[in-house]
């Protein structure tokens, strides 16, 4: 099992370019299950959580190839419609499979999805959802069995905005019979793009980007091709980890849209921020960063997933200051890993009080998820001495060769096998 150890040497300096969104390339893969013509995609990161998804199209009888970052997917001829538990285990966004796989086949037998350990994270949205739209739905020895003849059009409103269950009924929603109207929609971006995806394969959707998306349901779809959008959660964290180390950087082929809500928070750390149509730069100008309150909520709000990263600057910055996490019940597993490295952060339920140090001090912790992982190596780059990170493995789930980019930015960061 590989590890990777972190030599904190000082400020990050330099250019780092961001593949495409994990969160925005899932959906999009699950989506190709919905047509019988190729479906071409471009700015694909190369991830284990892809490269899971892939081997689940190739298992249920997709024609799939895959290189530098180019991906086609022809589901022409399906030979299965279940997703097992084996395959899947590690990942969440397994249930995106659901959807898709009963709109276009009529029978879907999908395991409960694994992935990280933050939260319960239900199904119950998603089956609510699809049974609103006429699907016998059981659930049998840790499998979702799912039958209809063929999904009709209904009025469904989420409890909460769910961002996969919005995208597992828009996707079921453009193969139904008649028109869907999904209420309290989740926000975010890749839920937006999927939308555009769809669209750009034949259905009929409109206010995508919004909290209420309806969709005329159509026959059948079409292939067609494109892009993912760049990941705003990577960009997130390394804009962070130049932040934390006092560094200067420039992050190129991002969208700064994406992230309004965070750059606002690296500004008030007291980072200088200049931003272009794909690239962000920031710039400390060597000062210590400024503690920054952050309390996590649904897009267009402070993302759950920059939580952890934020935990880490806070820890290295001067002042105190309150991180407050209402998505995910146990999203701070990462707090005594920073614990052993010197900081000083007080939990109080799903409240963290951070008081910040002027250095943390290196050693072994083990990353429990994938963004505790991103947490722990900002947190080793302005750390003395040596960081070994253990189970890096839940990092190469949502960030593609993330120690040869760090590497381009002047950290001394290696991958050994433990």
């Amino acid at each position: 099992m590989d590890q990777i150890v972190i030599t904190g040497n000082g400020p990050l300096h330099g250019e780092v370019r961001v593949a495409g969104a994990k969160n925005a390339a899932l959906p999009i893969i699950a989506a190709a299950l919905l047509t019988g013509e190729p479906l071409r995609v471009s700015n694909v990161p190369e991830i284990r959580d892809i490269h899971t998804a892939i081997k689940l199209m190739q298992l249920l009888g997709a024609q799939v190839e895959f290189a530098d970052g180019e991906l086609c997917i022809d589901c022409g001829e399906l030979s299965s419609v279940r997703a097992p538990y084996e395959l899947v285990k590690t990942m969440r966004a397994s249930i995106l499979w659901l959807g898709p796989l009963l709109a276009r086949f009529g029978e879907a037998d999908v395991s409960l999805p694994g992935g990280c350990a933050i939260g319960t994270r239900p199904v119950n949205e998603h089956i609510s959802g699809l049974r609103a739209m006429g699907a016998d739905i059981d659930i049998e020895a840790g499998y979702i069995k799912a039958k209809a003849q063929r999904l009709r059009g209904a009025h469904y409103a989420f409890d909460v905005p769910s961002v996969t269950a919005t995208e597992n009924l828009l996707m079921a929603a453009a193969l139904a019979e008649g028109t869907t109207v999904l209420e309290n929609c989740a926000l975010e971006p890749e839920v937006e793009d999927l939308a555009v995806l769809l669209q750009q394969m034949g259905a009929g959707i409109s206010g995508a980007g919004t909290s209420t998306i309806t969709i005329e349901g159509v026959s059948s779809l079409h292939g067609t091709t494109h892009r993912v959008p760049p990941d705003r959660i990577e960009t997130g964290t390394f804009l962070v980890a130049a932040a934390a180390t006092r560094g200067r950087i420039r992050v190129v082929d991002t969208n700064p849209d994406f992230l309004q809500h965070v750059l606002g928070k690296l500004a008030q750390s007291g980072a200088q921020l200049e931003l272009g149509a794909d690239w962000i730069e920031l710039d400390t100008q060597g000062r210590r960063p400024q503690a920054v309150n952050v309390t996590t909520a649904p897009h267009p709000a402070f993302p759950t997933d920059m939580q952890a990263q934020f935990m880490a600057l806070n820890a290295l910055a001067e002042g105190s200051a309150t991180v407050v996490e209402n998505i995910f019940e146990n999203r701070f597993m990462h707090v005594a890993e920073l614990q052993r490295m010197g900081a000083d952060i007080e939990l109080q339920g799903h409240t963290a009080i951070v008081r910040g140090r002027p250095r943390l001090q290196g050693a072994q912790v083990m990353a429990t998820d994938l963004r505790a992982s991103a947490c722990l190596i900002i947190a080793a780059l302005a750390a003395d001495g040596d960081t070994t990170i253990d189970r890096v493995y839940h990092l190469d789930r949502g960030y593609a060769n993330i120690d040869t980019k760090l590497a381009g930015l002047g950290a001394l960061v290696r991958r050994v096998k433990s």
